[in-house]
C-alpha cells in the first residue's frame, strides 16, 4: 500500500499566496462596485434621457397654427397621441401642439398630405417599465451584496471578523528567563501559569482563578513580552489584539469582533487572549451621552458580557495592558473580570542589570566593560529603553568598523536614548556656541554646589535632538522619595543656564523655555499635590478632563506660591553663579574647546585650589 504523502509545502509560500488571494479578491469586489456605480447612473441617465429626448427641440405651438402649417405644405409627418400631438416640420423643426377632446384632426392632416401616426402609448410604457426593473433590479442587487458583506441576515462579515493574532507558543520562543526586570509580576503571573497547565487541581478546590489579569506600567515596561511568556511558560496558544483595533466607525462592529474573538478563544482553549491599550475601549462610559460614544460603549459591554460568560471549564485568561489604569471603566475592574491588577514599574539598579545581562547576549561586548555601572547610569530608564541602548552600541561599534562594542558606544548610545543623535550638520556661530557652553556649564555648577543633587555624569556642547546643548545627571542610588531642599535643588540648577546668561552676556536668549516649563512644573505640584508651601496641606489638582474645584481666589494664591518658588530658584542660581565666576569662565571656555566634559573632569576643575 503507498503511503500517505505528506504536504511539504512552505508555510511562508502558502501565507504569501493567501494574501495575494485576498487581494484579488479586495480588487475584485472594488472593481464590482465601480462597474455597479456606473452601470446605475448610465441607466439612470438612460432613463432620464428617454423622457427629455428631443423634448429640448421641440416648439410648442397652438394646434390651429400647425393646422396653417400642414395647410402651407410645411408639415411632413404627425404623430398623435391622446390629446398630444408632435408633428415634424419639412425644415427637421419639431411642433408640439394639444387639440381639445373630440377635436378630429387626423382627417384635416391627411387631407394635406401629411404622414400621420396614431400612437397608443403601449411601447412608449413597455420600454419605461423595462427601464424601471433594470435599475430596481440594480438597486436590490447592491443592497443585498452590502448586505452579505457586513454579516447581516447571518453571514460572516470580514470586517466584523476579529484581527488578533494568534501565535502558537507549543514551541515558545519567550520564557520568564528572557523576562527581567519584573520580577514580582512573574511571581503573580506564575499561578496563571499553573492554573492553565493545570486546571484541575485548582478546580477541585473549588477555587476560581482571576478571568482577566490587568497589567499597569509605563511605557516599555514589558507589558506585552510578559504575557507572551505566560503563554510560553505555559504551552498554550497566545491571541493578541489592540484596543483600538475593536474601534469602527460602524455601530455593531466593535461588539462583532468582540464575539468572534472570544469565540474563536473558546475552540483553542486553554489559551490567552491578550489586549493591549485597553483604555482605547475600556474607558470610562458617560451615562446619557450616546452619539460619538455608542459604538465605544457597545464593545464594552460586549466585553464585560463575554467574560461574564467564562465559566470555572472555560480555561481562557485574558490579560490586558494599560498605562492609564485610571480612565477605566469601574464594570471592568470588579470581582469576576480584571479582578487582578499587576504592577510593572521601571526597573531598579538591580533590574537594570538583569535586563542589560538578557540584551547583552548575543553581542560582543568588551571584557572590561561592567555592567553594573552601566546600569548605575541609567536610572529611570524601561526594559525598551535599555534594550534599545545596546542596540544603538552595537550600531555604532559596526558603523566605526570595530568588532567589539566598548564604553565610548555605550556613553554615547545613553545620550542618544536621553536627548536623540548629534546633529552635526546644524551651523552653531561661534557667538552661539558660546551662549550654549556658558549655558550648559551655569547649569552644572549650581547642580554641583547645591547639597543633595545627584552628579553631573556629563555636559556638552553639542546639539542633540532638540537641544542646542546637554547636561546629563543621574542619582547615585535609586530613589523614591524627594525631599523638600531637593526639590529646590533640582529647581535650582535648572535655572543656572539663565541666570549664566545674564551673569556673562548681560542679555538672556530663548534657550531656557524647556528649563521655566520643567521648574515651573515642579513648583506647581509642589504646592498643588505635595503641600509644600504656605497654602498647607492640601491637594488642589486640576482633573484630566480640565475641570477643578478650585476658585478663582485659591487660583491667585497658587499663581503667586509657583511664581515665588521659581524666582526663589532664580536668585539661587545668580548667587552661586556670582561666587563661582572665575569658574564659570574657565570650565565654559574649555568646553567651547572640547565641546564635551565628563563628570570626573568637571569636578577637577570645580573644586581645584
Amino acid at each position: 500500500m503507498k503511503p500517505p504523502q505528506q504536504n511539504n509545502r512552505d508555510p511562508k509560500s502558502t501565507q504569501k499566496a493567501s494574501r495575494k488571494y485576498s487581494r484579488l479578491i479586495r480588487y475584485g469586489v472594488s472593481a464590482f462596485f465601480i462597474l455597479l456605480g456606473i452601470g446605475i447612473l448610465g441607466f439612470v441617465a438612460l432613463r432620464v434621457g428617454y423622457f427629455t429626448a428631443g423634448r429640448n427641440s421641440t416648439v410648442d405651438k397652438p394646434v390651429t397654427d400647425v393646422l396653417n402649417m400642414a395647410d402651407q405644405h410645411k408639415i411632413k409627418t404627425v404623430s398623435i397621441s391622446g390629446n398630444e400631438i408632435l408633428a415634424t416640420g419639412t425644415n427637421g423643426q419639431k411642433y408640439r401642439a394639444f387639440k381639445e377632446d373630440g377635436q378630429t384632426v387626423t382627417d384635416i392632416f391627411r387631407h394635406d398630405g401629411v404622414s400621420v401616426t396614431i400612437d397608443s402609448g403601449q411601447s412608449d410604457q413597455l420600454s419605461q417599465a423595462l427601464i424601471d426593473l433594470v435599475l430596481i433590479v440594480l438597486v436590490v442587487g447592491s443592497i443585498y451584496f452590502i448586505m452579505r458583506r457586513s454579516g447581516i441576515g447571518g453571514h460572516a462579515a470580514p470586517f466584523a471578523r476579529s484581527k488578533a493574532r494568534r501565535f502558537n507558543e507549543s514551541r515558545p520562543s519567550i520564557l520568564f528567563n528572557d523576562v527581567a526586570g519584573v520580577e514580582e509580576a512573574k511571581m503573580e503571573l506564575e499561578e496563571i501559569v499553573d492554573f492553565l497547565k493545570q486546571p484541575s487541581r485548582f478546580t477541585e478546590m473549588g477555587a476560581r482563578i482571576p478571568k482577566g489579569v490587568l497589567l499597569v506600567g509605563a511605557p516599555g515596561t514589558g507589558k506585552t513580552l510578559i504575557s507572551r511568556a505566560v503563554a510560553g511558560e505555559a504551552g498554550v496558544p497566545f491571541f493578541s489584539v489592540s484596543g483600538s483595533e475593536f474601534v469602527e466607525m460602524f455601530v455593531g462592529v466593535g461588539a462583532a469582533r468582540v464575539r468572534d474573538l472570544f469565540k474563536e478563544a473558546k475552540e483553542h482553549a486553554p489559551c490567552i487572549v491578550f489586549i493591549d491599550e485597553i483604555d482605547a475601549v475600556g474607558r470610562q462610559r458617560n451615562n446619557g451621552n450616546a452619539g460619538g460614544n455608542d459604538e465605544r460603549e457597545q464593545t464594552l459591554n460586549q466585553l464585560l458580557v463575554e467574560m461574564d460568560g467564562f465559566d470555572r471549564q472555560t480555561n481562557v485568561v485574558v490579560i490586558a495592558a494599560t498605562n492609564r489604569p485610571d480612565v477605566l471603566d469601574s464594570a471592568l475592574l470588579r470581582p469576576g473580570r480584571f479582578d487582578r491588577q499587576v504592577m510593572l514599574d521601571k526597573p531598579d539598579i538591580r533590574g537594570r542589570l538583569a535586563i542589560l545581562e538578557v540584551h547583552a547576549k548575543g553581542k560582543p561586548i568588551e571584557s572590561d566593560i561592567a555592567l553594573h555601572e552601566l546600569a548605575r547610569q541609567t536610572a529611570g530608564f524601561s526594559g525598551a529603553d535599555l534594550a534599545n541602548l545596546l542596540n544603538e552600541a552595537a550600531l555604532l561599534a559596526a558603523r566605526r568598523s570595530k568588532s567589539l562594542i566598548s564604553m565610548p558606544e555605550l556613553e554615547e548610545s545613553i545620550l542618544r536614548v536621553m536627548a536623540g543623535p548629534e546633529r552635526k550638520s546644524r551651523v552653531i556661530t561661534e557667538a552661539e556656541k558660546s551662549i550654549i557652553a556658558y549655558h550648559e556649564v551655569g547649569h552644572a555648577i549650581v547642580m554641583r554646589s547645591m547639597p543633595g543633587t545627584d552628579p553631573v555624569r556629563k555636559v556638552q556642547a553639542i546639539a542633540r535632538g532638540m537641544a542646542l546643548g546637554i547636561t546629563v545627571q543621574s542619582p547615585a542610588e535609586d530613589r523614591y522619595l524627594m525631599r523638600r531642599s531637593e526639590l529646590l535643588a533640582k529647581m535650582a540648577g535648572a535655572m543656572g543656564g539663565r541666570a549664566a546668561e545674564e551673569l556673562i552676556f548681560g542679555d538672556i536668549t530663548t534657550g531656557a523655555s524647556q528649563d521655566f516649563e520643567y521648574v515651573t512644573n515642579i513648583a506647581r505640584r509642589m504646592v498643588c499635590e505635595f503641600g509644600m508651601s504656605p497654602l498647607g496641606n492640601v491637594a488642589l489638582k486640576v482633573e484630566p478632563d480640565g475641570s477643578t474645584s478650585i476658585g478663582p481666589e485659591t487660583a491667585a494664591k497658587i499663581d503667586r506660591e509657583v511664581s515665588f518658588l521659581v524666582e526663589q530658584a532664580y536668585t539661587t542660581a545668580i548667587n552661586i553663579l556670582r561666587e563661582r565666576k572665575d569658574k564659570l569662565i574657565a570650565i565654559s571656555e574649555h568646553l567651547i574647546q572640547v565641546e564635551t566634559i565628563d563628570g570626573t573632569e568637571l569636578d577637577a576643575m570645580l573644586f581645584a585650589a
